[in-house]
């Protein structure tokens, strides 16, 4: 872990906007507990979707992306001995 300054543009919850250092853009800051809810959300909207019309594809793709945040956040509280903010249920902790 490192500290470093970084621009806060809104402090809005759930959607602060940031600029990282060495970064020319701003990006989101989303929470874990809300990265969990919005993959639980993609995985039913693909459980909703027939896998064989073309419509499946993109969301499944936005899902697997979502997926991997998320499988990086968590790995990255694991490695730093941090809680998750959710359970694998979906309940917040």
């Amino acid at each position: 872990m490192r500290v470093a300054p970084v621009e806060i543009f809104a402090d809005t919850t759930n959607a602060a906007v940031m600029r990282h250092p060495g970064r020319r853009f701003p990006g989101v800051l989303i929470q874990g507990d809300t990265l969990h809810s919005l993959c639980c959300l993609a995985d039913d909207a693909c459980a909703a979707i027939d896998r064989s019309s073309e419509e499946y594809e993109p969301a499944n793709q936005l899902r697997n992306q979502l997926w991997s945040y998320l499988n990086h956040y968590k790995a990255i509280l694991d490695e730093h001995s941090l809680p998750m903010p959710f359970n694998e249920r979906g309940t917040f902790t």
